[in-house]
């Protein structure tokens, strides 16, 4: 549990700072912008004085007038893009990191929970990736028929790795490239399916490289044993994980020892 703790923590933190460097960088061209427009302006004004002393003051003041407001309506739209965009993602962390430090420490959280989660999750993921990318999201939950949806019987954290090699090893520069993820609750089984296409380039080893992974089927062997199954596997250029606990299977079980 630590471990996922660390990893989720460290995910959470990185996106932390790719936000505040987007929002350096942003000031940043904008202050380099300024000082260019200053720049050109003064080699203009210098380069046609002639021309410059034959205009009257009215229309200098009107020139002023129209160019200060179109400049700053576009800053300001440039701004509020950015702005907006942080802010959806900063309310999509704030979620998330109150599921870390509040509900992960819980031994088993509701399917439900886990799920809006992970959906949060995806939301702070996807300012990694380009808009173009064809990302497909999908619940299939007929809460009506699934007593154990709203009931804490799934433990918590259980869909991060799957979704975070997704986009970790997702192709991202191809037309054609895609990350499907797909939660499912039927007959008390909990369902996660994540698939995308593998991108071609060569992976960078690193010295901790598939602790998520490994973290992952040692907490499904610890916790559900004979209730689960966990599949990885490759069709083409497509890597597929799918993932099924029988939540009900497990805890019936538990309730007759």
């Amino acid at each position: 549990m630590d471990k996922s703790h660390d990893l989720i923590l460290l995910s959470v933190l990185m996106i932390v700072i790719t936000l505040f460097l987007g929002v350096g960088v942003l000031c940043g061209c904008l202050i380099y912008k300024y000082k260019k427009l200053k720049q050109e302006k003064g080699h203009l004004v210098q380069g046609h004085e002639d021309h410059n002393l034959r205009l009257t003051g009215g229309h200098l003041d009107t020139l002023h007038a129209q160019l200060n407001p179109h400049l700053l309506k576009n800053v300001l739209n440039s701004i509020l893009s950015h702005a907006y965009q942080t802010y959806y993602t900063m309310d999509k962390l704030s979620y998330v990191l109150d599921y870390v430090l509040y509900e992960s420490p819980n031994k088993l959280v509701t399917p439900k929970e886990e799920i809006d989660f992970a959906i949060n999750l995806i939301e702070i993921n996807k300012i990694k990736v380009s808009p173009l990318l064809d990302l497909r999201v999908k619940v299939n939950v007929i809460v009506t028929k699934e007593p154990l949806y709203g009931q804490k019987v799934l433990a918590p954290l259980i869909s991060v790795d799957l979704i975070e090699n997704a986009f970790k090893h997702s192709d991202l520069q191809s037309a054609n490239a895609f990350i499907s993820i797909v939660f499912e609750f039927k007959n008390g089984c909990f369902l996660l399916n994540v698939s995308n296409k593998i991108s071609n380039k060569i992976p960078l080893k690193k010295l901790r490289s598939g602790v998520g992974s490994r973290t992952l089927e040692e907490r499904l062997q610890l916790l559900y044993k004979d209730y689960y199954s966990l599949q990885r596997f490759v069709e083409g250029d497509v890597f597929i994980a799918q993932l099924k606990i029988n939540l009900d299977g497990h805890r019936v079980k538990m309730h007759s020892t």
